[in-house]
Parts: C-alpha cells; structure tokens; sequence
C-alpha cells in the first residue's frame, strides 16, 4: 500500500484505483472499491488476476454525492454530466484522464438482487466489508470464472464467523439476506452449488496454493448454514413457488 501511496504508475489500473480510494479516504470522502480490484487489494498475498484494460468501479452514497463528485472532479476525472443528470440518485459515471472508464454505485448494488450497502460504507477504509464483498459475488446468476475466482478467493482468506464483524464473513449479515428473501437464497446456493462440485482440475489456479482458510471447506460450511437458518414467512410463501417464476433480474446495461 504504502509503495503504491508514493507514486506508482498510474499506467496500472489497480495502483490508480488504489490510490485513489486511498486519497479518498484521507480526505473523508465515502468512496470504496468494488468488484475484482477490491478483492485484490484485501487479498494482496494471492495471485491478482489483473487486466490492463480493467475500468474502475466504486461505492458510495447518495448523501455524500456532491461530495464524490468535487473529489473526483479535482483529480482530473471527467464527469458524463447528462448521463449523470438522469441516473445520479443510483450511479454516476466519470472517466480518467487516461481514458478508463469508472461507475460509482450509490447506496445499492443492483445486479441479479439488490444488496444495500447504504449504512455499511464505513466499515472498511477502501473496500466495502468482507461479507458484502463476497455476497456481490454470490448474487450473480450466471458466474463466470472471474467471479468464481473472486469468491474462492474471499473464501480462502477470511474465516466464517457469527455475528458481522466486517474482516469477515459474517454470518449474521448473510442469514439476513438468504434467510428473508427466497430468491436471494436460491441464487447463493446455486452458486455455493456450483463451487463444491469443483473438480481438482477445475480449481487448479482457481484457489491459492497456501491460504489461511479451505475455500472448499468454507463454502461447504456456509452452503450447510443456509439451510438450517430459521426463514421468514416471506421467504416460505416465496419458496412455494419456486423456479417457476423468475427470482432473479437481469442486470440493466445502462448506456453511457
């Protein structure tokens, strides 16, 4: 972190993104790493799966926008004012002076569900907390092997522990969410599912050859607690209806 405060190139996607949310940080502005670059910089031992080409993608909140705006605005980030203009109560979009693209969500991730991160952005300095993290992953439908690598990765980095403490994968903040709403539970499952039936060939440069935690293990672990959490009325009505209606949404491309 410290090398890459003191002047990095910022031809490399994740020290500028870095520097950035570091920057931010410094200068109280709510503004956190999401996705891939968020994973990297929290599981800075493991093999970074980088891309030149890998935009920036941010969390914030809508009562700090004019805030994110004037911050990103003085580091030479040029807004999309009429993109903005529309969509600036849910996204915001800017590119950087070298001419990646980068997305700044407000208070909601909304991809397959919908995960509100609006009075968690304080919990960790420059990402969002582990288990928010980990459940952005989890969400998508359709993984591809970015996102499976994402999540074996966060897997295999920080224990499983009850309650919500945000260097974690916290149990109480996924019961929540799999444990209220039917299709939030189909979909992880699904996808906790898909991670445990993994050949040895399959995880091969998938999971860390040295890691504090058994990915595997841990997956199986958090597939076993879905089920035996208590489920809300809401969750049982959903559940009889099953897969014949669509629990999921299709990511919206919002044109720029």
């Amino acid at each position: 972190m410290e090398a890459i405060r003191r002047g990095a190139s910022s031809d490399d996607p994740f020290e500028a993104a870095v520097r950035v949310v570091h920057d931010a940080a410094e200068g109280g502005v709510p503004l956190r790493l999401l996705g891939g670059q968020a994973v990297r910089l929290l599981c800075p031992d493991f093999p970074p799966r980088a891309r030149d080409d890998q935009d920036m993608d941010f969390a914030s909140v809508t009562h700090a926008r004019t805030q994110v705006v004037e911050f990103l605005r003085s580091r030479g980030f040029d807004e999309d004012r009429r993109f903005n203009a529309l969509h600036g109560h849910r996204q915001m979009y800017f590119r950087t002076p070298e001419g990646r693209t980068v997305d700044v969500v407000l208070d909601q991730l909304r991809m397959c569900h919908v995960l509100d991160f609006s009075d968690r952005i304080d919990r960790m300095p420059y990402t969002l907390d582990v288990t928010d993290l980990l459940l952005s992953k989890l969400q998508i439908v359709e993984m591809n092997r970015k996102d499976l690598q994402d999540i074996l990765y966060l897997l295999a980095g920080f224990e499983i522990r009850d309650g919500d403490e945000p260097t974690a994968v916290g149990l109480a903040r996924f019961s929540h969410l799999v444990g209220n709403d039917w299709g939030w539970w189909r979909t992880v499952t699904n996808n906790l599912n898909t991670i445990l039936a993994l050949d040895a060939g399959e995880l091969e440069g998938l999971v860390p050859i040295t890691s504090p935690h058994d990915p595997i293990e841990q997956g199986r672990s958090l597939r076993r607690h879905a089920d035996e959490i208590p489920k809300t009325i809401r969750w049982r009505i959903r559940a009889r209806v099953g897969e014949r209606v669509r629990w999921y949404d299709l990511p919206e491309e919002v044109t720029h």
